[in-house]
This record gives structure tokens, sequence and C-alpha cells, in this order.
């Protein structure tokens, strides 16, 4: 099986706002991730990546908010894109974006 693309997406926030969304099946895991996916979620407030989600290759399934690299436990891909919202929500909140 080679890898399909299950989400490739872009969503506009606002008029400075957007977040991407891409999300590939794969027919086996990116180690150290034991799933079979392969994605990278990234939320672009200004020109600048603000929130980021992804599993590279010798580093797993992590993300990135506000400078902060944090280690990410990957359930499923809904969960994931719940997990991404409620993410952006939240930088917003604090940022005093909408």
């Amino acid at each position: 099986m080679n890898a399909v693309l299950q989400v490739r997406r872009r969503v506009i926030v606002g008029a400075d706002a957007y977040a991407e969304v891409v999300v590939w099946r794969l027919p086996q895991s990116v180690p150290p991730s034991t799933h079979e996916f392969k994605y990278r979620l990234a939320y672009v407030v200004d020109g600048e990546c603000v929130l980021r989600s992804d599993n590279e290759r010798g580093k797993g399934d992590h993300r990135h908010f506000g400078g902060v690299e944090m280690a990410y436990e990957f359930s499923d891909v809904d969960q994931l894109l719940a997990d991404f919202n409620a993410d952006i929500e939240r930088w917003n909140r604090e940022h005093g974006h909408s």
C-alpha cells in the first residue's frame, strides 16, 4: 500500500490567520510513532506559525505551542483535530485574537 492522503485543507480563521491541516495514512509508522499516520498541522497568524503539531521521524508525536515543544499522545485523527482546534481557541484567547 502507498501513502494515502486523508485530509488536506486550509481554513481561513481571520483576515490575518489560517490553519493548515495535512494527514496521510502510511503503510507503516514513522518511528518512534506507533500509528500509521503522518501529519502536520499549523496555525499561522500575521505570517508566523504560532502553533504546530506533527510527527517527524526521530521525534515522534509532538506539538509546538508558544515556542515550547512538548510530547503529544496520539490516539486517532479525530482527536488530533479536536486537540488542535482547542489549541487554536486557547492561543486566540490568550493573545486577544479573534
